[in-house]
């Protein structure tokens, strides 16, 4: 039976901190106490704070190890093992690796190289090779024409835990401003006016076509197969409306006040960006995470591109939100996300809990990870 204890820590419970001590047996969270442990072995954390190992439900960083410049390919499962290594040190344990099934561009790398990642990280998780435990969120693009098959050809896997639905098309949800569209998608593909004008009018075509009808497959396939389903960009309370007659738990990325607001009351899982919460505002125009946390309405954030604005924007709920207290802010990147997706054996520091922890030290300028366990077992 392997033992650890770690002590002199500030405890973050789910809904205090304590000062105390916390031991795990064959991976599981065995005792958490009030008081320090004089134990021989036990691992000092010399007042740091003790936290739930991060869970983490949407980021697509693998697309930037995979492409880590514009046409030069990474081979896949290098790419695997170093966005893995960036996730683990940045304190997630959990990850939910967001692969798109469908684009707005046809010859994009993501539908190329699509089948030949996930099968990457699948062989990287068979083989253990990764210190985070991943799994697979299937970010399903309803205009895209070939959504159907692709998500038919990866839906069966076994890392498949969750799927969202998305309509990138211009003139609504994440691009109600064309202005914005343009700057986006000329700067991305290097467009110029006359073949962005083209670009625009075959994404509205597609949406037309595909989008409804695409929407209710990827809705009817998460319910028939039990996957975790969430919404993507919901700017108005009809898109709520929607989301909550499709069942869906979680609401990524609401564009407006509007639209988080009924989300949060209508019991989804409402996430934002930690780039946007530690920048504070959204890079395209969108309302600003820290809007959503001045009224509450912040559930889950998610790192989406950068890793480490995870804990770096739960941080800064706590510093400077008073609607967030430190197990508050701690539960948007721990146990809120966990929840949502019926992860029950994860997210916070608790008897029988998986000892999934992270050591952090809070220093004035930013939470430095000093330490990052997985079922016990040191993987940072």
């Amino acid at each position: 039976m392997t033992e650890q204890i770690f002590t002199n820590a500030k405890i973050v419970l789910a809904n205090d901190v304590i000062d105390g001590a916390v031991q795990i047996k064959d991976g599981i969270i065995t005792d958490v106490s009030d008081r320090a442990s004089n134990l021989p072995g036990a691992e000092d954390m010399a007042g740091d704070y003790l936290m739930p190992g991060l869970v983490e439900l949407h980021t697509d960083n693998l697309d930037k190890h995979l492409t880590p410049r514009p046409k030069t390919r990474w081979p896949a499962t290098a790419a695997v093992i170093a966005h893995d290594n960036q996730v683990a040190s940045a304190g997630i344990t959990t990850v939910f690796d967001a692969v798109s099934i469908g684009d707005v561009n046809e010859g994009s790398e993501r539908i190329v190289r699509l089948v030949e990642s996930v099968e990457a990280l699948a062989h990287a998780q068979d083989n253990n090779l990764l210190r985070a435990d991943h799994k697979l969120h299937l970010r399903c693009e309803t205009s895209f024409p070939g959504m159907i098959d692709a998500l038919s050809t990866l839906v069966e896997m076994p890392l498949v835990k969750m799927l969202s639905v998305m309509d990138h098309t211009p003139g609504q949800r994440q691009f109600v401003s064309l202005e914005a569209y343009y700057t986006y998608y000329q700067g991305k593909y290097g467009l110029n006016d006359e073949e962005m004008r083209k670009f625009v009018a075959t994404r509205r075509r597609d949406s037309e076509l595909y989008s409804a009808k695409h929407r209710r497959h990827v809705v009817e396939t998460a319910h028939a197969k039990g996957l975790a389903l969430a919404s993507h960009d919901d700017a108005t309370n009809a898109h709520v409306a929607e989301a909550v007659a499709d069942k869906m738990t979680v609401a990524e990325f609401p564009t407006t006040l509007e639209a988080a607001k009924a989300s949060h009351e209508a019991g989804l899982g409402v996430m934002m960006g930690g780039p946007n919460l530690v920048r504070g505002g959204s890079h395209n125009g969108n309302v600003a995470a820290g809007d959503l946390a001045k009224n509450g309405y912040l559930d889950i954030i998610s790192s989406d591109y950068v890793p480490h604005s995870l804990l770096h924007g739960a941080m800064k709920l706590f510093d400077d939100f008073n609607e967030y207290d430190l197990p508050r802010a701690i539960r948007t990147v721990s146990l809120n996300p966990a929840t949502q997706v019926d992860l029950t054996d994860r997210g916070e520091i608790a008897v029988g809990k998986r000892g999934d922890l992270i050591r952090v030290h809070h220093s004035p300028h930013h939470p430095i990870v000093r330490g990052v366990w997985r079922e016990g077992v040191r993987v940072s």
